[in-house]
């Protein structure tokens, strides 16, 4: 009876395991996040570090981003033209796309873009600083690496990603357009109508916040693997892929969330 019971006790040993390993990461990463939050409404402010990770998430992250938007428009209006020529529905073109882009895929594609850019970069910069005892030397001279650190890389990725995400919207826009008037044999001045007809505001509105919840993810993996990295260089690497790992499962299921009680 005993050596019958052992798979399933080793089951629930298992399964119990990974809740525990589950609660106690989740409650890891929230200490971090709110120790980092707190210390960084404190004085000394670096206001000049906060300006450099805005120009290394944002500016640098425009051409991928820009990339990614105006093909991901333009492959959008080629699949709904044909899955709508089907039904007699290809006048629908211009609506799904400006809705699609704006609501789903421009908030989504530019956080995972970012993320497999952003969150590792995080993770291999303030890992090596970790391996290399740097992290251990600022505390030596009174500097505070949450506040120097990780709260600027925090605020910045909040701040930019909305801006980048409103930028890749009107991208993936223009790629549908391109598409529709030039190949699909859409009328300019019809598809800018029904495009600026079906979008609302509350959709723009959505779409900004979903780019501040990823970005807050998206930074907060990338500090906090990083932080936590140990062992070298191969612990330096596993931090980088946990960082971007994570950051990409947080930013699908917060989409997720969020558009169900958006839109739900």
């Amino acid at each position: 009876m005993t050596e019958a019971m052992n798979p399933i006790l080793a089951f629930f040993v298992a399964v119990g395991a990974f809740a525990i390993g589950l609660f106690a990461t989740v409650g890891r990463v929230t200490i971090f996040a709110w120790r980092t939050i707190v210390r960084a409404l404190a004085p000394p402010y670096y206001p000049i570090r906060l300006l450099e990770q805005l120009l290394l998430i944002g500016w640098f992250s425009l051409p991928v981003v820009g990339l990614t938007a105006v093909f991901t428009g333009a492959a959008l209006a080629q699949q709904i033209y044909v899955g709508g020529s089907r039904l007699n529905a290809q006048s629908a073109v211009p609506a799904i796309v400006v809705i699609g882009i704006v609501r789903e895929l421009g908030p989504v594609l530019v956080g995972l873009m970012v993320a497999g850019r952003v969150s590792s970069s995080m993770a291999a910069e303030i890992g090596t600083m970790r391996v290399t005892e740097q992290l251990d030397a600022l505390a030596t001279l009174r500097t505070d690496p949450y506040r120097f650190l990780i709260a600027p890389r925090l605020f910045a990725s909040v701040i930019a990603l909305p801006l980048l995400v409103l930028i890749a919207n009107a991208i993936g826009i223009f790629g549908g357009y391109l598409l529709a008037v030039y190949k699909l044999g859409f009328k300019a001045t019809s598809y800018l109508e029904t495009s600026r007809e079906f979008l609302e505001k509350d959709d723009l509105v959505m779409s900004l916040v979903k780019a501040a919840v990823f970005g807050f993810f998206v930074a907060l993996m990338g500090c906090y693997h990083g932080f936590r990295s140990e062992g070298g260089a191969a612990g330096v690497g596993k931090a980088t892929t946990n960082a971007v790992v994570s950051a990409l499962v947080l930013i699908l299921l917060a989409n997720l969330l969020i558009t169900i009680m958006a839109f739900g």
